[in-house]
């Protein structure tokens, strides 16, 4: 399951099918990481949570590493009702 699930999400980046939140960006210019980084982690992280405490949705928690190949990234988000999955935030992993 969790292999079907990260291909899902990535497929939402590979077709646009994706959005950030306001707080998503605001994180990612706080830690100095740009979208090439946040694309990079998910294209080559895993999701090493799920939360399914929340009722929009199943958030996964999805760790890999920037651009430069080196930079921890954590990548939180979720599907939305409509498909499109949301990038709720962006941290760099210290």
């Amino acid at each position: 399951m969790p292999r079907q699930v990260i291909n899902k999400i990535r497929d939402a980046l590979r077709t646009g099918n994706y959005d950030m939140t306001h707080h998503a960006i605001e994180e990612m210019s706080e830690d100095r990481l740009r979208i090439f980084d946040v694309e990079s982690a998910i294209f080559n992280g895993k999701i090493i949570k799920r939360e399914k405490e929340d009722p929009r949705g199943i958030k996964y928690i999805i760790k890999g590493v920037g651009s430069d190949q080196s930079t921890p990234v954590g990548v939180v988000g979720r599907f939305k009702e409509t498909g499109v999955f949301l990038i709720i935030t962006v941290y760099k992993i210290t």
